[in-house]
């Protein structure tokens, strides 16, 4: 088990945490998933996590994103005591320096979700409250738009 591999790890890494980010994000976007499907979109974006933690160029803004990406995951699926962990890992992330207003204010986005899927509809707005002021401070208009767009999708 310890013959070298016939293939860049650096490469492969970069591959897979992006391959399995871009699959898990078909499955989020597919309307009717079967039980198996769902259990394979948690499996890829998992992977796709720790394929970024083994790249060299592995940051805060990575993870904010991976850790933000299982959030939606587990919220779609009802899983609200994980998706509020992920929410949590992902805001903790976000708040590093030199991570961008977007990636916080999706922090939030994705502490709200969690929240409101739970049922914790104070906690919720709360939230929500905090990403709209972070949207604020967002300069690109496109990026602002989305975070704002996606903020009005959750109930």
């Amino acid at each position: 088990m310890n013959a070298k591999p016939e293939f860049d790890m650096p490469s492969a890494h970069h591959h897979f945490a992006s391959y399995c980010f871009n699959q898990a994000w078909n499955l989020i976007d597919k309307p009717d998933r079967s039980p198996q499907e769902n259990e394979e979109m948690i499996n890829l974006s998992h992977a796709s996590l720790w394929h970024w933690t083994m790249r060299e160029d592995f940051n805060a803004e990575k993870a904010s994103i991976a850790y933000w990406q299982l959030a939606r995951i587990y919220t779609i699926l009802g899983q609200t005591h994980n998706a509020n962990r992920y929410a949590g890992l992902c805001l903790q992330a976000s708040q590093d320096e030199g991570v961008s207003p977007l990636l916080l204010g999706y922090a939030y986005e994705a502490l709200a979700r969690a929240e409101s899927s739970a049922g914790n509809h104070r906690q919720a707005e709360t939230h929500l409250q905090t990403a709209r002021d972070i949207a604020e401070r967002i300069v690109d208009p496109q990026e602002r738009k989305y975070l704002l767009d996606d903020l009005e999708t959750i109930r």
